[in-house]
């Protein structure tokens, strides 16, 4: 049997006002998708200068005003912040928003904004070891009356998180590294999310994957697998074809690499194809860009006709 397929879409953030952000969450949340997403950087990517939420803070905004969809990070870096103060901080907001918080963490990447912020950015392999604690302290602070933990990155002293979260938040570990992030994911995550760069290397991340479960133990089918996306839907296939070069000379290398021969674009046909391509290969659930300065247009159409194709 199917598992069931979970649609979430990314809120405005970068050279955005509140009022764009309010407007499209509270659009997403009625359109029936499942999730809203934010990146955590503090500068917009890859341009420093460009405006941008704090995400926990828009995070903590957007729960006030919204229903039923589950808000995550995509995703946020454990040497950002103390983990005992992020682990009070998403309790609260699971609070706010009665259960519906995703805690989405990842190793960092962007260093110009580790350093200039006065943060540490150690080598790649000391920051999956901050990583690691991060998600330990976190679920342990979330489900234990007392913790105390002495790592190298994280450091807490019978300490308390009260009120716990209304339930604990789902962990999503994202990222690409075969063996080092993936063995984190196998053995504390609720979700791994492929980035988007490396979207057009879906089967292969997804095998690695379930070989790091293998390795610990763990049941494959226990883990949701998470793919960030670029989506661009159409009414016709020459409308699509021409806001495909449009986003690809927008986005760049991240969102946009691959986009043509990997991704999810077209008319709602040829979108419920792509999905379903992506299922096969094991996603459970999708993080989704739609491209435009105004992206409710496309998710009303992506609502209208591929959410029911998979409900």
């Amino acid at each position: 049997m199917s598992r069931p397929i979970h649609f979430g879409v990314t809120l405005p953030q970068i050279k955005r006002n509140w009022t764009e952000t309010s407007d499209a969450a509270i659009d997403f949340d009625q359109l029936g998708f499942d999730s809203v997403w934010v990146c955590d950087h503090v500068y917009g990517v890859p341009n420093p200068t460009l405006p941008i939420f704090e995400a926990w803070s828009q995070l903590a905004a957007v729960a006030a005003i919204t229903e039923n969809v589950q808000l995550g990070t995509l995703v946020t870096p454990p040497l950002f912040r103390n983990p005992g103060m992020l682990a009070k901080q998403v309790a609260t907001i699971d609070h706010v928003s009665n259960g519906r918080t995703i805690m989405g963490l990842g190793a960092g990447w962007f260093q110009p904004e580790f350093e200039s912020y006065g943060l540490p950015f150690p080598s790649l392999g000391k920051r999956m070891q901050a990583l690691d604690e991060t998600v330990q302290v976190l679920k342990a602070l979330w489900s234990e009356e007392r913790v105390s933990f002495d790592g190298e990155y994280c450091r807490l002293r019978d300490a308390i998180c009260e009120p716990k979260p209304v339930r604990r938040p789902p962990i999503l570990v994202g990222g690409s590294g075969e063996r080092l992030l993936m063995g984190i994911a196998a053995r504390h995550a609720d979700i791994w999310n492929n980035m988007a760069v490396t979207q057009g290397q879906l089967a292969q991340k997804v095998e690695a994957m379930r070989k790091r479960c293998d390795e610990v133990g763990r049941d494959f089918s226990t883990l949701r697998i998470s793919q960030q996306c670029t989506v661009i839907i159409e009414d016709t296939e020459e409308a699509a074809r021409d806001a495909l070069v449009k986003a690809q000379k927008i986005f760049g290398g991240h969102m946009g690499s691959g986009l043509e021969a990997h991704g999810i674009w077209g008319s709602p046909e040829r979108v419920v194809e792509g999905i379903e391509r992506h299922r096969k290969l094991g996603v459970t659930d999708f993080v989704i860009e739609f491209f435009g300065r105004d992206t409710r247009p496309a998710a009303r159409r992506f609502a209208r006709h591929v959410i029911p194709a998979f409900s």
